[in-house]
This record gives structure tokens, C-alpha cells and sequence, in this order.
């Protein structure tokens, strides 16, 4: 494995499920914080990343599933 990544378009699946990866981390080492030192604070930040972890799903969706146009927005 290459000690560097490709580097990658931010609406590439590869970019958003990396995304993911690096949440996901995040969650887990906040977990472990909050398990030594339980706190309210952590507990904020463990939401607002799953949070952000719900919105980076919906990107990922969108970006593999895009939306069909309407026919008012092809006439439009």
C-alpha cells in the first residue's frame, strides 16, 4: 500500500466513504473518552458527529442514486 492517497473529487463516492471511515474514528475515540471520563460535552460532540455522520449517508445516496429531473424542471 502506497503511503499516500489518491486524491479524490469531493463528490466521489471514494471521497464520501472515506468520510465516513474518518467519522466512524472519530465516534469510536469519543466513546472511549466518554467511557474514562464521562461528560456532557462529549456526549454533544459524539451527537453533532453522528449528526454529520447521517448527513454524509445522505450525500452518498444522492450521489449514487441522483433524482430523476421532472418535466417542470426539463422545461423550466
Amino acid at each position: 500500500m502506497p503511503p499516500y492517497s489518491l486524491t479524490t473529487r469531493e463528490d466521489d463516492p471514494v471521497h464520501i466513504v472515506r468520510m465516513i471511515g474518518r467519522l466512524a474514528q472519530m465516534v469510536i475515540e469519543l466513546r472511549d473518552e466518554y467511557v474514562r471520563d464521562p461528560r456532557p460535552d462529549t456526549l454533544d460532540q459524539i451527537e453533532r458527529r453522528l449528526d454529520e455522520l447521517a448527513e454524509t449517508r445522505e450525500h452518498l445516496r444522492e450521489r449514487l442514486h441522483p433524482k430523476e429531473p421532472t418535466e417542470v424542471e426539463q422545461d423550466g
